[in-house]
């Protein structure tokens, strides 16, 4: 491997003025700097970066650390953060914690030893909460994404949970549904409970009784189950809509509907936060409210290297993105149907 040294004996001077001319600094005559470049190119020299970082004390490399690549909105904020690192100059590890703390953990530890520049980060819960203080006590600049947890302060870009999931319900009771079920997340996941307090909003500004029997809670990666649908279709009075707080949550339980032979929207109406698989979005199928996901990655990532290069101000940043109410196939009016004793 060619070194600075093999360099410097080449071009007649010093590692000194070698190590000059690839990070820029000190005073090099032109002529010197050309002739050290050229070499270099001849040579094939590629610069040692861990060697670079430990000197300025920077790798120029980002983590972004997410709980899901193969749901889409996450796929779409990974490519949002992408592009925003390589336009800023920065390279992006990404890493997939699949919505568990434990591997979360581990991934952490590994950002720690890589010697990253700074971690965009979308905790798997409230749990997370030691995993993040891990950060923080290296003083790694670190913006959250999505999720929030509580005991943590530092840079956000979030989505409005609360107001998304208000406007959904909102647009079941305009077509006539007055039973609605709430297929949520965990409890420990702030968007989870941010979602429930937009229904529960919607439900009471509306004079619509809230109903714990027609709540459930599963993971937002694993989906929900046909049991969990029997549940909810076998009760006295079953719900006529459900809200489905992720779009993984959304897939599943329509999968559960048509393999028990319900119709959606026709005998079930079902909307969602997020989009669906990009056939669920060219059918047009899906009723939902729609994040901007690019963004939430392309923001993080300015804010992320704000906080690097010290251009942050000094309070702590707290960036709620718009979303969007899309109208589609999947809810339908209220009407009677063979289990509707309305």
């Amino acid at each position: 491997m060619v070194t600075i040294y093999d360099i410097a004996k080449r071009a007649g001077c010093s590692a000194m003025t070698v190590s000059r001319v690839i990070n820029n600094t000190g005073r090099i005559s032109v002529d010197t700097r050309k002739r050290v470049l050229s070499i270099m190119k001849e040579m094939n020299y590629v610069p040692n970066s861990m060697a670079r970082s430990l000197v300025k004390q920077e790798s120029r490399i980002l983590s972004l650390l997410i709980t899901d690549i193969t749901n889409p909105f996450y796929t779409s904020l990974a490519r949002g953060a992408e592009d925003a690192a390589r336009q800023l100059g920065y390279r992006l590890l990404l890493a997939n914690s699949d919505e568990s703390i434990a591997k979360e953990k581990e991934y952490i530890e590994t950002v720690l030893s890589a010697r990253v520049d700074g971690v965009l980060f979308a905790p798997a819960g409230d749990d997370s909460l030691p995993n993040l203080r891990k950060l923080k006590k290296q003083n790694l600049p670190l913006v959250l994404l999505d999720r929030e947890v509580p005991g943590i302060d530092c840079d956000m870009v979030l989505g409005d949970s609360k107001d998304g999931a208000k406007r959904l319900t909102e647009h079941l009771i305009s077509l006539g549904h007055r039973r609605i079920a709430l297929l949520n997340g965990a409890s420990t996941v702030s968007t989870a409970r941010l979602r429930r307090e937009g229904y529960e909003d919607a439900l009471k500004l509306h004079s619509l009784p809230f109903r714990s029997d027609y709540m459930a809670e599963a993971n937002y990666r694993m989906g929900v189950t046909d049991t969990l649908v029997d549940r909810l279709m076998q009760m006295p009075e079953p719900p006529t809509a459900l809200f489905a707080a992720n779009n993984f949550l959304a897939l599943g339980a329509i999968r559960a509907l048509l393999n028990k032979g319900y119709r959606v929207p026709e005998d079930l109406s079902v909307v969602c936060f997020d989009e669906l698989e990009a056939g669920f979005v060219v059918d047009p199928f899906m009723t939902v409210i729609a994040q901007p996901a690019y963004e939430f990655g392309y923001t993080g990532i300015q804010m992320l290297v704000d906080r690097i290069q010290d251009k942050a101000p000094a309070g702590w940043r707290r960036i709620m993105l718009p979303s969007e109410l899309h109208v589609r196939k999947s809810s339908g009016e209220a009407r009677f149907s063979f289990f509707d004793n309305e």
